[in-house]
C-alpha cells in the first residue's frame, strides 16, 4: 500500500502544471500568443533599404510582419503577477530583460545594438518592451545563461508554444516540448555601421549584420 501511495504521489508531482518562473521578464511572441495574463507589445524595426536581404527561416512560427522590414512582438510577464514558482532553470540560453535587472541567480546581461535604416527611418512601437532604447535605432538587453549543459532537460511551461534563443550551444531541451530553430538575419544600415553587442548576447549576434538563432518550442 504504502508503495502505491507513493507511486500515486510521484505521478501528481509529475503531471501538474508547471508555471512560469518568479520575476518579471521577455519572451518573443509566437503566432499562438502570449500565456494568460502577461503583457503585449511591439517593435517595427526599418532595415536597410537598398538591396535589402532580410532573411527568416522558411516557416517561422513569429508574430508580427517580416519582408524589407521587421516588426517583431512580445510577451512580457506582468511584474504584479502572482501566478509563478521557483527560479529559472539551469541551461544554456536566453530570455529579453524586462525591469532594471535580470531574474535572479544564474543570468548575466548584455545587449544588441541594430543600426537601423539612415533614409527616412520609420521606426515605431507600441505596448510593453523589454528593456531597451527605441528610437531611430533599436538596443534590447537579454539575460543570458550556461550554467548547465543544453543536453539535460529542463522544466517550463508546456501549455503553449514559447521561444527562446541560443547562448553558447545548440538549443536548449525542455521536457515536453519539441524544438525548432529559426534563424533571422537582420540588413542592418550599409552607411557608417554602428551595430554592437556588449556583455552576455544571443548568439550570432555582432557584426555589419547580426543574425539570431530562436529556439521554438511547441508542446508534444
Amino acid at each position: 500500500m504504502d508503495k502505491i501511495i507513493f507511486c500515486l504521489l510521484c505521478y501528481v508531482s509529475f503531471t501538474m502544471a508547471v508555471k512560469w518562473p518568479r520575476g518579471t521578464y521577455t519572451l518573443v511572441k509566437p503566432r499562438s500568443g502570449c500565456p494568460e495574463g502577461w503583457l503585449h507589445g511591439w517593435r517595427h524595426q526599418d532595415n536597410e533599404d537598398h538591396d535589402n536581404k532580410n532573411q527568416l527561416a522558411n516557416g517561422h512560427h513569429f508574430s508580427g510582419s517580416f519582408g524589407r522590414n521587421m516588426k517583431f512582438e512580445y510577451c512580457t510577464k506582468d511584474p504584479n503577477d502572482i501566478n509563478d514558482e521557483g527560479f529559472w532553470p539551469a541551461g544554456n540560453y536566453c530570455i529579453l530583460k524586462h525591469g532594471t535587472s535580470c531574474p535572479p541567480w544564474g543570468f548575466k546581461t548584455g545587449s544588441i545594438h541594430w543600426d537601423d535604416e539612415d533614409s527616412r527611418n520609420k521606426n515605431s512601437y507600441g505596448g510593453t518592451l523589454p528593456t531597451g532604447t527605441y528610437n531611430r535605432n533599436t538596443r534590447i538587453e537579454y539575460c543570458c545563461r550556461e550554467d548547465g549543459s543544453y543536453t539535460n532537460e529542463i522544466r517550463l511551461p508546456t501549455e503553449k508554444p514559447f521561444y527562446l534563443l541560443r547562448f553558447t550551444s545548440q538549443c536548449q531541451v525542455i521536457r515536453g516540448m519539441y524544438i525548432r530553430e529559426e534563424k533571422v538575419h537582420f540588413d542592418d544600415e550599409d552607411k557608417r555601421n554602428i551595430n554592437s553587442v556588449t556583455g552576455s548576447y544571443p548568439y550570432g549576434a555582432g557584426g555589419r549584420n547580426h543574425n539570431l538563432y530562436y529556439c521554438y518550442y511547441s508542446p508534444l
